[in-house]
């Protein structure tokens, strides 16, 4: 006779499919690798119209969905709130009360005992549960991205992101110490973490991202994208998220220029959904390429001759690099996208900070030899280091009470 999985509440801030941002990949993973342990049920908020079509496919992982629609400019305003109640912003935007009336209910209904939370700000819906052992998965230090943030303004915007910073970081220690077991994307991420909060060194641990390999494989290539001219370099990411939009900028107006002056036809492409006016404002005809949102991001990356992650402003692994890497081609990522990374920089990768870094690391890339080596050391540093099951085994360890928190359980 086959034992019923017990049941699991699974709180996230954005719906977990399809998996096409870099939140939403590590949280689809999660999802999947817990659904084969636990009857999932899930509680999520939608944020753009096209994701609706989605919700009835995560029926797949979970025994219950409950999927509600957040609208950004409603809840900007409703964040505001936190200026008069001395929270965190990022608290009020993701609070609802029918979502959190559905996981009480659920809760009660299932007699479920155990509970995952994915993004700190969710943490706000396990307040009076009566649960066994709860897991938070911070993925970054998201108030020291609000720190790094307010080093970029001035006036307002400086001292309100500065706030954001602070009291976002006395909520998230706040709910660590309550949790039984708190995760993070990288050891650096959770070392950062601890530099605050030391007492808690025995309930934090570091789960790191993975790629699917067999998705992001040479051999999933697809035809080729571009068009004449090259080389070709490539950025790729979700392009309303304001460091992608500051690593595209910069690289396009600082780096290309320098490229231009040896590779006269080099073209960069930059590759992702909802990009700002500002960034299709950096459109020069066979200069620069902005595809907004395309059906298959892998041909662009394949067909790249290198492949460039310059964000200024970077928290945990970045699966883009991990995908460019994944697909065997050449990489070149600041520092701070490379934090964390599971290689061996001039071997599996490049790193530059300068626009003549990188105008360097882009002509070794280039290099057919070198450029080969690199991609097949790239490849083959992801299928060592970066399976998803192999890091994600940790989550139902940490859910049981003798489960083990130590950084070795998770490595690959």
């Amino acid at each position: 006779m086959t034992m019923q999985k017990p049941p699991l509440l699974y709180l996230v801030h954005r719906i977990p499919y399809p998996p096409n941002k870099g939140d939403k990949l590590r949280s689809f993973h999660i999802l999947r690798h817990l659904a084969m342990h636990y009857r999932v049920f899930l509680a999520t908020f939608v944020d753009h119209p096209d994701d609706w079509a989605h919700v009835p496919a995560l029926n797949t992982w979970c025994a219950g969905v409950h999927a509600v629609r957040l609208k950004p400019t409603s809840a900007r305003i409703r964040s505001l709130r936190g200026v008069l109640t001395g929270e965190a912003l990022s608290v009020p935007y993701y609070r609802d009360a029918g979502l959190q009336a559905w996981v009480r209910e659920v809760v009660r209904h299932e007699d479920i005992r155990q509970a995952v939370v994915f993004s700190g700000p969710m943490a706000q819906y396990l307040e009076g549960l009566p649960l066994a052992r709860t897991v938070i998965d911070f993925c970054d230090v998201d108030s020291a991205k609000w720190t790094q943030y307010a080093a970029s303004r001035r006036g307002p915007m400086a001292w309100l992101y500065r706030r954001e910073g602070r009291l976002l970081s006395n909520f998230e220690r706040r709910w660590a110490g309550r949790a039984d077991v708190s995760s993070f994307v990288t050891r650096a991420e959770a070392d950062l973490f601890l530099a605050d909060a030391p007492h808690l060194a025995d309930r934090v641990l570091a789960i790191e991202n993975g790629v699917d390999a067999e998705v992001f494989s040479p051999a999933n290539g697809g035809e080729r994208p571009f068009g004449r001219g090259g080389p070709h370099i490539v950025f790729t990411g979700a392009m309303d998220y304001w460091p992608n939009i500051d690593a595209a900028t910069w690289f396009a107006r600082e780096v290309m220029p320098r490229v231009w002056t040896t590779l006269p036809e080099a073209c960069f492409t930059i590759v992702g959904m909802n990009p700002t006016p500002g960034v299709r404002a950096l459109a020069v005809p066979e200069r620069i390429v902005v595809t907004g949102t395309v059906p298959d991001v892998r041909p662009y990356v394949h067909h790249a001759d290198v492949v460039v992650a310059p964000l200024r402003v970077a928290r945990g692994i970045q699966n883009k690099v991990l995908e460019a890497m994944s697909m065997g081609r050449p990489v070149v990522a600041s520092a701070a996208a490379a934090t964390g990374l599971r290689g061996v920089t001039g071997v599996t990768h490049e790193e530059a900070e300068t626009p003549e870094d990188y105008l360097a690391a882009i002509r070794r890339c280039l290099d057919p030899e070198r450029g080969r080596a690199m991609g097949l050391a790239a490849r083959q540093a992801v299928l060592d280091q970066y399976a998803w099951d192999a890091h994600l085994k940790a989550l139902p360890r940490a859910l049981t009470v003798s489960g083990s928190v130590q950084p070795e359980a998770v490595s690959a």
